[in-house]
């Protein structure tokens, strides 16, 4: 399979190590970031066997490179502005920054372009763990869907964090608490989880975000109330040491789901 990549940043640099060193059997064809120089380093690093690697500026220079899968690692306006363009060309996509798609409109671009091309969109289970259990209660419905994530107060942009009033954070203070679309919009680098759950489970999931400057891990708590089960799930993450507001779990994720998506593997485990 021939795979690009948008985004050359922590899970970026992570992916395009694992297909450069053969831990992911599949062909890197192009990589894109609004800094280029970004992707070119990687290429050096990783990739000094594969000269033909395209690193692109925009993306005509990446459907040029002729991909089977694009690989959206960059932002969630790297979505709004990329992800229908690659599905109306019939390239199918791995969505990263997820949160772009609690927005209806960016949803219904991205749905109607899939419907109309056959080209599919993958979302990675990310910095969680037990989506395949969401995504089956759902069958049956989902009631209620509560997440708490604490990170260290440096995961957070300080702009942000000073409009909502917290320009010094000394002790873990609840930053926010509120709707899971709202969430995605104030912290769209830091609560990705939460439109996973929201498209697992059917619900806008209720959020709460903590600061802590003492936090050495990312934490995820979550609590789902449905008709046949009640799941409760925490996650302690490592922060990727290259963002510490990516926890590295995501990358690995993403990792799995490519391993899935080039095929080879005769027994599959979860949907």
């Amino acid at each position: 399979m021939r795979v690009a990549i948008i985004g050359c940043g922590a899970i970026g640099s992570v992916l395009v190590e694992a297909i450069c060193r053969g831990y992911v059997k599949t062909e890197l064809v192009a990589l894109m970031d609004i800094c280029p120089e970004r992707c070119e380093n990687l290429t050096k690093s990783f990739c000094s066997e594969f000269p033909n690697i395209s690193v692109c500026r925009n993306l005509g220079c990446m459907l040029n490179a002729k991909p089977q899968l694009v690989v959206e690692a960059a932002s969630q306006q790297a979505v709004r502005e990329y992800v229908p363009r690659l599905l109306q060309h019939g390239v199918s996509v791995v969505v990263l920054s997820v949160g772009a798609l609690l927005d209806e409109h960016t949803l219904k671009a991205v749905k109607d372009a899939s419907r109309v091309s056959g080209a599919k969109v993958y979302i990675p289970t990310g910095a969680i763990a037990g989506i395949d259990a969401v995504k089956a209660l759902a069958n049956a419905g989902v009631k209620r869907v509560v997440l708490r994530t604490y990170k260290n107060v440096k995961a957070f942009d300080p702009e942000t964090l000073r409009r909502l009033g917290f320009g010094e954070v000394r002790e873990r203070a609840k930053i926010f608490e509120g709707r899971g679309d709202i969430a995605v919009k104030l912290f769209p680098a830091n609560v990705n989880v939460v439109a996973a759950l929201a498209l697992a489970s059917g619900l806008i999931p209720w959020v709460e975000v903590y600061a802590d400057p003492r936090l050495e891990k990312n934490i995820h708590e979550i609590a789902v109330e449905g008709v046949a089960s009640t799941i409760s799930i925490r996650v302690e993450n490592i922060p990727h040491p290259r963002n510490p507001r990516t926890s590295y779990l995501a990358a690995l994720s993403a990792i799995q789901l490519l391993k899935q998506l080039v095929g080879g593997e005769t027994v599959v485990v979860g949907t």
